[in-house]
């Protein structure tokens, strides 16, 4: 395992900046299909929209296959979706093949679209050490230390014997489908995207070590044989030591 990388820009705005050209390198340099999962939030969002204005033209977007990190279980149509707001800010403003996106269908029954998932990245995904490897999975931070749909109240799915799982938000009861932590740490590349002063505690408590870090999923996404990478702005960074 390689010692993480952290990166600090300005605000989110230069992080959003700052990893599309990260991107755009990493997609340029691969010789074969780049197999992505995407992150909901705002950060996200922000760097999908400079995706669409800047890279529009010049990203190999027929090389890249996008997937989600994890899924609300609603419509595609829905304003909760992560696919809809993925949608909304860049997938509808390029020219990508249909068939390279690959949605959750949360508008099927939990299991039913858990399931589903799990069989279509099997079927795409090469995989090592008995997981599918993703090139790289965009991931962010909750204010309570989560990262894709795994909550602490439900750390377990970082250990999940499955590629996916159904996930619950510990306050709505919501349900989503989110991959759990064996496939997420058998990426190749993971990258962070972390703003604003609503996370300082967070990375304070897992860089630092203090105390109830280990309660915390996103303190275990640590790759086995990849990259892992983190773009904060200076608020949400402000706390390691």
């Amino acid at each position: 395992m390689t010692s993480p990388k952290i990166k600090k820009y300005a605000n989110a705005q230069a992080v959003a900046q700052a990893f599309a050209a990260d991107l755009y390198d990493f997609v340029q340099q691969a010789n074969k299909a780049v197999h992505v999962a995407l992150s909901g939030g705002s950060t996200p969002a922000l760097l999908f929209d400079i995706l669409a204005e800047n890279y529009a033209e010049k990203m190999a977007w027929d090389k890249i296959h996008f997937w989600w990190g994890d899924e609300r279980c609603v419509a595609p149509t829905d304003e909760q979706s992560n696919y809809k707001m993925t949608v909304d800010h860049l997938l509808g403003k390029i020219e990508m093949p249909e068939e390279n996106i690959h949605r959750v269908m949360g508008e099927w029954s939990p299991e039913e679209a858990n399931k589903a998932y799990i069989d279509e990245i099997s079927k795409f995904l090469p995989s090592h050490n008995g997981w599918p490897v993703f090139d790289l999975i965009i991931l962010g931070m909750g204010n309570d230390g989560h990262t894709a749909s795994i909550f602490p109240h439900e750390i377990h799915l970082l250990n999940d014997p499955n590629i996916c799982a159904v996930a619950i938000h510990p306050e709505s009861g919501q349900k989503r489908v989110s991959l759990t932590g064996k496939v997420i740490n058998n990426a190749k590349a993971i990258s962070f995207l972390v703003t604003g002063k609503s996370k300082t505690d967070r990375v304070s408590e897992i860089f630092n070590k203090l105390e109830g870090f280990d309660k915390l999923p996103s303190s275990y996404i640590q790759p086995v044989n990849g990259q892992l990478t983190f773009y904060f702005d200076y608020d949400a960074a402000s706390g390691i030591k």
